[in-house]
């Protein structure tokens, strides 16, 4: 049977493979455009309180601003330590003991055509007194368009299919449930899945996880390939901004991962690389 140690490594070892093959495949896009863009990849270990500087673990920002990706950051972090007692509370299983470990990838790419929807995406592998997978991704169009939702959803229907049909219902559900911004009565794009607390077979769960990744690395840069030549406007390209600031309402407001992260001790220019690069209010 499987250790933990080697749950924790198997599951930063794929997390980092992932990483590694969508980096490579967003710059041969960047290379499709005629652009020589590549990702700037900067380690960081995690420091929070009472912890001494390299302990904790850390991980590699990369980011790249091209011609096709105005703004893309995939990150791998792997930390451990122990939750603040309030922050503990709130997360499954750590009530009683608040250590924990926590490995994963997060994605989000912010496109310089507005016809070209922005995207996100991370999986993740957690323990606190349980261990669990969680993750998801999710299009975010300025100008959304019908075949790109339904190629989106259809490729990670077929992901959860594979391992259980009452996935994508629920899953997707989650999504649209989870990526709303309650002060604006919106939702931040047109949906994807979301995961999480997926506990129980280590061995089904995983697999699951490596599906999720592999649904997002066939399907999104078939969607960039196919819009990025498109034409735009300078209307399509305020609806973008504006689109955008709405984005960061939410991340800023409500997304879990930027709180985790912020009260982890994590790296704050790694978190909030999500962000857009440029954004609107009017």
């Amino acid at each position: 049977m499987i250790t933990l140690d080697e749950q924790q490594q198997a599951a930063r070892n794929w997390f980092e493979s992932l990483r590694d093959r969508i980096c490579a495949e967003f710059e041969a896009i960047e290379a499709e455009a005629g652009s020589d863009a590549r990702f700037d990849y900067a380690a960081w270990n995690r420091e929070a309180e009472g912890m001494a500087a390299g302990e904790g673990g850390g991980g590699v920002r990369g980011v790249m601003k091209g011609k096709v990706f105005e703004k893309v950051g995939v990150n791998v972090s792997t930390v451990g330590g122990a939750f603040a007692p309030e922050f503990a509370a709130t997360i499954h299983g750590a009530g009683e003991n608040p250590e924990f470990f926590a490995t994963g990838i997060s994605l989000v790419a912010h496109m310089a055509n507005p016809h070209v929807p922005a995207v996100h995406m991370n999986t993740r592998f957690l323990i606190t007194t349980k261990r669990w997978f969680g993750g998801g991704a999710d299009l975010n169009p300025p100008i959304p368009q019908d075949d790109d939702t339904a190629d989106f959803h259809d490729a990670f229907k077929s992901a959860c299919d594979a391992h259980d049909p009452e996935y994508y219902p629920r899953f997707k559900q989650w999504a649209d449930e989870y990526f709303f911004i309650p002060h604006r009565g919106v939702h931040r794009g047109v949906g994807g899945i979301f995961y999480d607390h997926l506990e129980g077979d280590f061995d089904a769960n995983f697999a699951f996880t490596r599906d999720v990744g592999e649904a997002f690395l066939a399907i999104f840069p078939a969607i960039v390939r196919r819009r990025m030549g498109m034409a735009w406007t300078s209307e399509d390209r305020q609806k973008q901004l504006e689109w955008r600031g709405r984005y960061a309402e939410f991340n800023l407001v409500y997304d879990r991962g930027t709180s985790f992260g912020l009260k982890t001790g994590g790296n704050v220019d790694a978190i909030l690389m999500s962000l857009p690069p440029v954004a609107a209010w009017s």
